[in-house]
């Protein structure tokens, strides 16, 4: 079984920023492709980010793009920590962001579905206030 721990969330005023950490553990064979996700209130979730489990690519959603940056958290050599750093923030992003884990995808590719993920954090708000 893995376990996803997400942090750093919380409430920012629009045009700031928030930097979001996940973390893998229970499963040290493999490195998982990881991604975000979020889910605003009364909306369907949507896909975020994603960077595969070598770090080579990294997706984004359009609504994202040039604001949000994912990357492999250097500090751990496994690959199973991820960084969302969020930049130029607007009430559009809040929603509870959820991190996934793909056990499945390839060294240099990764899916933006959510029913490809294996595994899922317990979510963090993020909360952007205009």
């Amino acid at each position: 079984q893995v376990e996803l721990v997400e942090s750093g969330g919380g409430s920012v005023q629009a045009g700031g920023s928030l930097r979001l950490s996940c973390a893998a553990s229970g499963r040290t064979i493999n490195s998982p492709a990881m991604g975000w996700f979020r889910q605003a209130p009364g909306k369907e979730q949507e896909f975020v980010s994603v960077i595969t489990w070598s770090g080579s690519r990294t997706y984004y959603s359009d609504s994202v793009k040039g604001r949000f940056s994912i990357s492999r958290d250097s500090r751990d050599k496994a690959k199973k920590a991820v960084i969302l750093q969020m930049n130029n923030l607007g009430p559009d992003d809040t929603a509870v962001y959820y991190c996934a884990a793909d056990y499945g995808a390839g060294s240099t590719w990764a899916s933006t579905i959510a029913a490809d993920y294996d595994y899922w954090g317990q979510g963090i708000q993020v909360t952007v206030s205009s």
